[in-house]
C-alpha cells in the first residue's frame, strides 16, 4: 500500500535514521490496513483515547451494524452505521452537536430542517458523499438502493457512550 524505497545508510551516519523516510522495518511487510475486529468476539472494539489508523472506506463497508462506535476521545467520535434496505436512522437532533456523515455504499435521501415537521433541505446522497448537520437540525437519512446503506459518522463532541455496539435500530432507540 504505502512505498518505501530501499535507502543504504549514510557511512558514517548513525544507523536508522534515513532523513525523511519513515524508519520502518523492511523485513516486516507492514498491514495493508489494521485489523479493527475484537479477536474474541468478532466484533468492532472503540479504540477511543489513544493513537489509531484504520482504513474507514473497509472498515465502514464490513460494519453490519446498526451502530457501533469505532474511536471515542474527549471532543470527538466516529461510528460506523448501516442501513437496512428502505429503512432510515430515524429523525433526530443533536442539540450541542455537530455531526458529519460520509456514505461509503449505497444510496439514499438526506432531508433536514429546522423544525421537526418541516424538513425543508432534500438530497439524494450515494457513494463518496458527505453530510454536514449542524447542531440542533432535524435531520434523518433514508435508504432508497436495493443494498444496505454503510456510512460512518464523526460526532463533535462524542454523542454515544464509549464502546457503544447498536446491533439493530430498535436497539438503539431503546439505549436513548
Amino acid at each position: 500500500m504505502y512505498y518505501t524505497p530501499w535507502m543504504q545508510p549514510y557511512p558514517y551516519q548513525p544507523y536508522g535514521n534515513y532523513g525523511n523516510v519513515p524508519n520502518y522495518n523492511h523485513y516486516i511487510r507492514q498491514p495493508d490496513y489494521w485489523n479493527i475486529y475484537d479477536d474474541a468476539r468478532n466484533r468492532v472494539k472503540d479504540y477511543g483515547r489513544k493513537p489509531f489508523v484504520v482504513n474507514i472506506n473497509e472498515a465502514a463497508k464490513q460494519n453490519n451494524t446498526y451502530r457501533t462506535a469505532l474511536w471515542t476521545g474527549n471532543h470527538l467520535q466516529v461510528t460506523l452505521m448501516s442501513i437496512n434496505v428502505g429503512d432510515d436512522i430515524g429523525l433526530e437532533i443533536h442539540p450541542n452537536v455537530d455531526q458529519f456523515l460520509r456514505i461509503e455504499q449505497g444510496q439514499g435521501i438526506v432531508q433536514m430542517g429546522k423544525r421537526k415537521d418541516h424538513l425543508s433541505f432534500v438530497q439524494k446522497v450515494s457513494d463518496d458523499f458527505a453530510i454536514m448537520i449542524p447542531a440542533g437540525t432535524w435531520h434523518n437519512v433514508t435508504n432508497t438502493g436495493n443494498t444496505p446503506l454503510k456510512l460512518y459518522s464523526i460526532y463533535a463532541p462524542p454523542q454515544h457512550p464509549f464502546g457503544t455496539v447498536h446491533l439493530t435500530k430498535a436497539q438503539a432507540f431503546a439505549a436513548e
